[in-house]
């Protein structure tokens, strides 16, 4: 690649008017992280010239007073931890209360592996406050800088007004190193590259980091001729918490999570199409986007539970064996909850999946805009809404459909960012170390609801496949609970 890649502070000081950056990022607490885990921030801070992944704050560009945020590769892969994640809301929530123009300079790997799960969901709140921005009238563009991968592009890197990207970039759902190591053979060259991107309609133009501060004001001015009048963003708390560094997880503790996610897996295990069966009071099932695409990995219904009339999106196990969800699925679960908004229907979303489409025709498809897409139509939702995870929740085609108000769980289901075997293969170069590093990465229900991204979970005892119908009936209870609770 002849293109130079610049670190966050040198991307800065050509973008930006002069001396107009001033820094919105309060120091960072490391008390809190283990030894191991600090050093490792020590480390890329030297490295990197950055105390985090990110850098925030106000700036100008020609005249144009915005707000920004800064990716930096160099440290960690700009993966987006708890803390990152918090400096990034924190910065959107600010800019839409000073009514400041929002630009991201994205340059990331995705979440941050030592984090897991807890640092995954945290997706969902960055892309929730970018809704909120973009519902209160102010414009929002994004700058995809090499490499832009993962959670990040699979969310708030997806979402602006003009998306542009520097020439060759890597930009991509899934990065090839991690591709390659979960299959076993590389990703095809010209996919998951900047230009290839502009030409398939998913990137709005390429343009070398001297021409940005010219395009961005360009746009910032067009943008901003409509921003006068006033919104009201949709209401959503964050539910990002501290990285708190806990004990390793016991060797009983590994052996439970593991046999659960097992247990998932089980070609006999109830999916969504038993619990509407032994469940629902009717279902009237629904096909397609309308706009000529269809895929059976997720099922749209209108369904009732308990009397409660819904509009149910679920992932369907049965359709899932041998292929993946690709980007029309996603299109369909969008028009399900397109159409909860405009009947004023409570959304009942089922995650059941072992991940969304890695193939090239799906990364030309926008699979990544999809679940981006996904995950603001959700947090912006009016109507009451409830996410079941069902069993598998892996990657992004999972976290597309969990933004619920409220989130019910099975007790053997677990949420990870990538498949545990391709985690470990990550972090320990094996898949042997599966079990161990998905307990530290707290998928399993339980975690998540001590964490707070679960709010309620239903017992399997005995587990889901010794009895379907009663494992049915126990889900459709709690989630009918939790839509009456929002109903009030």
């Amino acid at each position: 690649m002849s293109h130079r890649r610049l670190t966050a502070h040198e991307l800065i000081a050509t973008v930006v008017d002069e001396d107009s950056f001033v820094s919105w990022d309060e120091p960072l607490d490391l008390d809190g992280l283990s030894e191991e885990y600090r050093g490792a921030m020590t480390a890329a801070a030297e490295r990197a010239g950055t105390d985090e992944s990110v850098l925030t704050g106000a700036a100008r560009i020609h005249g144009h007073d915005i707000a920004l945020i800064v990716g930096e590769f160099r440290f960690l892969g700009g993966s987006i931890g708890r803390a990152a994640a918090g400096r990034i809301v924190a910065a959107i929530q600010r800019a839409t209360a000073e009514r400041l123009p929002l630009v991201a300079a994205t340059a990331s790997g995705g979440t941050r592996m030592q984090e897991g799960t807890p640092a995954f969901v945290t997706m969902v709140d960055i892309s929730a406050a970018v809704v909120a921005h973009k519902a209160a009238g102010l414009p929002y563009l994004v700058y995809l800088r090499h490499p832009t991968t993962g959670g990040v592009f699979a969310s708030w890197g997806s979402l602006g007004h003009v998306s542009i990207a520097e020439p060759e970039a890597l930009i991509g759902f899934l990065g090839p190193v991690v591709y390659e190591t979960v299959n076993g053979i590389p990703f095809p060259e010209g996919v998951q590259v900047a230009e290839n991107l502009v030409d398939k309609g998913i990137v709005d133009a390429v343009v070398p980091t001297d021409q940005l501060a010219e395009v961005a004001a360009r746009a910032l001015a067009l943008l901003s001729a409509g921003a006068t009048t006033e919104h009201r963003p949709p209401p959503r708390t964050a539910r990002i918490t501290p990285f708190v560094s806990r004990p390793e997880p016991s060797e009983e503790e590994v052996n439970a999570l593991w046999s659960a996610i097992t247990v998932t897996r089980r070609e006999d295990r109830p999916g969504v199409r038993e619990l509407l069966r032994h469940a629902a009071d009717d279902v009237i099932p629904l096909n397609g986007t309308g706009f000529g695409e269809s895929d059976k990995g997720v099922m749209l219904a209108l369904a009732s539970f308990g009397g409660r009339p819904c509009v149910l999106v679920g992932q369907d196990r049965r359709y899932q064996v041998g292929t993946s969800m690709g980007p029309a699925a996603l299109r369909e679960a969008r028009r399900g909850m397109r159409m909860a908004t405009e009947m004023g229907l409570p959304l009942v979303t089922v995650i059941d999946t072992p991940g969304a489409d890695l193939s090239p025709h799906a990364e030309e498809g926008a699979l990544a805009g999809e679940i981006a897409r996904s995950i603001a139509d959700m947090t912006a939702l009016t109507v009451p809404s409830v996410s079941v995870l069902l069993g598998e929740g892996t990657g992004g085609g999972a976290l597309a459909m969990l933004p619920a108000r409220r989130v019910v769980a099975a007790e053997n289901a677990w949420l990870s960012p990538l498949p545990p075997e391709g985690a470990s293969a990550i972090v320990f170069k094996d898949a042997d170390h599966a079990p161990l590093l998905a307990a530290r990465q707290r998928v399993g229900a339980a975690q998540m609801l001590e964490d707070g991204s679960v709010d309620v979970i239903v017992p399997e005892s005995p587990a889901a496949h010794e009895d379907p119908e009663g494992f049915a009936v126990a889900v459709a209870g709690a989630l009918a609970e939790q839509i009456e609770l929002q109903l009030g």
